[in-house]
């Protein structure tokens, strides 16, 4: 049965079309996915097919008595408390407290945050009968078993399903049919995630190819018109025109001009060098007045250069504990130590506050004014065009707010990066260029997400707090945590320590014991004598990296010099500096092999 068809329906901003002449239908069964960048009107999209909005132009056709139910990407629930906009029947109470908000039902809802809104306007649609859900990012929010639920309910569910969403294991599972939205025009792919990757990819190349094919047949044409025979040079007069401008024409315009170049390729800085003390936390308790504690006794000491995330459910103090990480919270107890050399980037979930009616260029410059070359530059390089560094930041969609508020922090050029929910409204382009460039990024990563693929890609060690105050390390890191929820043990709930036991959780650069399960170590003790700083296996393996990587720069700097001293091409003055800076090149390549033979001895050791 249809359920909803559009026919060539458009919307569009002042500045360009957000997509135009596009045809679609939703029958029942259907699982579309939609993807595309920050503001090419996915939300846009879902409002007209829930019937919350109407595109500026086409049909929208909807079958007889269809019922709809619709998450908006920030909903509006009615007055009253979580109870009432739910419902108070057992399904409803068992979805919330599927979603975390089981403890919350009496609350009114005008109190909520902006997340726990969200779960609760989740909920709403997920407890109608209905014959078509339409969800704008459902997963934001939720923690990792509140998303494997919601994954399992949604790949059960018979209806239709047209949902946009960040997370690409969800994505991936539950669509069967993916629409990419795409410089105002939109392509469909058959399966999910995977399949539309590769198609898009192949797209991108097919066009290229056609670019190269139309300009080389447009060259040939305008060479043999002009090779014309001067009485026939009137006649083709209209034809030479056309193949002049298909030769220095532009080729259609590009979703966004390259790649994301987060790491600036070192035109607008460099990492600033961390030392051996990066932030260290000793016996941090802290609680909201009188409440439970969040975490209790926590020990961590953060190195240089470690791959950290923080996992557990909703309301365990994960951003609570990146607050006190990044010195805006003092803790209930205990003490918080930072290194003189840390520069510290936060990108939490509210973003920095951006003034709706500045513009981005404003935003970007700050206080002074117009903004350097460079700063341009980096907002080329973030995708914000001459015509977006004009816009007013209150045109932007919730997305490019976001990308513009991590320009902002990288461009602060942090050596310690604490990262609160990156994933949430962040499109998949962005993400995938974030992930990568953290991977060869040299400074400390602190990261709460929901995101499997996003854990997966840039941390190596987990913390898990447990929600009842305790917290500690999964063993086996992030791989050996993603195996233990997927295959739990019998009569096991979580890898975290049990209610009361709440050992304080060992930094990824320290040990507690051999052997024994998270659950199961000891709690430090004053009266234990002071051991050894012991760096984990993911510490060693990043200080291997950086080594290996001095190694060869270090090793092209020397072959370089020996290079030109060969040549001889230079007067004495010159070749002595030479010979002085292969002298301190040679040392470099010596000191790096040294470390990287002692880091390789502590890593086997």
């Amino acid at each position: 049965m249809i359920l909803v068809d559009l026919e060539k329906v458009a919307a569009r901003r002042p500045d360009r079309p957000l997509f135009e002449d596009l045809s679609l239908t939703v029958s029942t069964g259907d699982r579309l996915g939609v993807v595309g960048r920050n503001g090419t009107g996915k939300s846009t999209l879902l409002r007209a097919l829930a019937g919350a909005g109407e595109p500026e132009e086409g049909a929208v056709r909807r079958g007889r008595e269809v019922r709809v139910g619709f998450l908006a990407q920030r909903p509006a629930l009615p007055p009253g408390d979580v109870r009432s906009a739910v419902g108070p029947h057992w399904e409803a109470a068992a979805i919330l407290e599927r979603l975390g908000m089981g403890g919350l039902v009496d609350t009114a809802v005008d109190t909520l945050s902006g997340g726990q809104a969200k779960r609760v306007a989740l909920a709403r649609v997920l407890v109608d009968e209905v014959d078509l859900l339409v969800l704008d990012e459902p997963t934001n929010h939720l923690d990792l078993d509140a998303i494997a639920w919601l994954e399992d309910r949604l790949s059960r569910f018979r209806g239709g399903l047209v949902v946009v969403t960040h997370d690409r294991h969800v994505l991936d599972r539950v669509s069967t049919r993916i629409l990419e939205l795409d410089r105002g025009r939109g392509y469909v792919h058959e399966g999910g995630y995977s399949a539309y990757l590769a198609a898009a990819g192949e797209r991108a190349g097919q066009e290229a190819t056609a670019e190269t094919v139309r300009r080389n047949l447009a060259r040939a044409e305008l060479a043999w018109l002009r090779r014309g025979a001067p009485a026939r040079t009137r006649k083709p007069k209209a034809r030479i025109a056309t193949a002049t401008a298909l030769v220095e024409g532009r080729p259609p315009a590009q979703d966004r001009p390259g790649d994301l170049d987060l790491a600036g390729g070192g035109r607008w800085g460099s990492t600033p060098r961390l030392g051996d003390k990066v932030i260290e936390l000793h016996g941090v308790t802290h609680r909201f007045g009188d409440g439970p504690a969040l975490f209790e006794g926590l020990d961590l000491d953060l190195g240089p250069g470690e791959r950290l995330g923080l996992v557990g459910p909703n309301g365990s103090g994960k951003s609570t504990l990146l607050d006190v990480v990044a010195a805006r919270l003092v803790p209930a107890g205990g003490d918080v130590r930072t290194g003189p050399t840390v520069r510290l980037g936060y990108y939490d979930q509210t973003g920095r506050d951006l003034d709706p009616t500045q513009r981005v260029r404003e935003a970007v410059a700050g206080g002074d004014g117009q903004p350097t070359w460079e700063q341009a530059r980096l907002m080329e390089r973030f995708w914000f065009d001459a015509d977006a560094q004009w816009a007013p930041v209150g045109t932007l969609s919730g997305g490019e707010q976001r990308r513009l508020q991590l320009l902002l922090v990288l461009a602060a050029l942090p050596n310690v990066l604490l990262l609160d929910e990156p994933s949430n409204d962040l499109d998949l382009d962005t993400l995938r260029a974030l992930e990568d460039h953290l991977d060869a990024w040299p400074g400390t990563v602190v990261v709460v997400s929901h995101d499997r693929a996003f854990l997966e890609r840039t941390v190596e060690d987990v913390l898990v707090l447990d929600g009842h105050g305790g917290a500690a390390l999964a063993p086996g890191g992030y791989a050996g945590y993603a195996a233990a929820r997927t295959a739990p043990q019998p009569g096991s709930r979580a890898v975290a320590p049990a209610t009361g036991s709440r050992p304080p959780a060992r930094a990824p650069g320290t040990t507690s014991g051999a052997g024994g399960s998270a659950g199961s170590r000891p709690a430090a003790s004053t009266t234990e004598p002071a051991k050894a700083k012991v760096r984990s296996p993911s510490t060693l393996r990043r200080l291997l990296g950086l080594a290996e990587r001095e190694m060869t720069e270090a090793g092209a700097e020397r072959d370089r010099l020996v290079g030109q001293l060969a040549a001889g091409t230079t007067g004495h003055a010159a070749l002595a500096g030479v010979a002085h800076a292969l002298a301190g090149a040679e040392q470099r390549v010596v000191d790096a092999e040294e470390r990287w033979l002692a880091l390789a001895e502590e890593l086997g050791a």
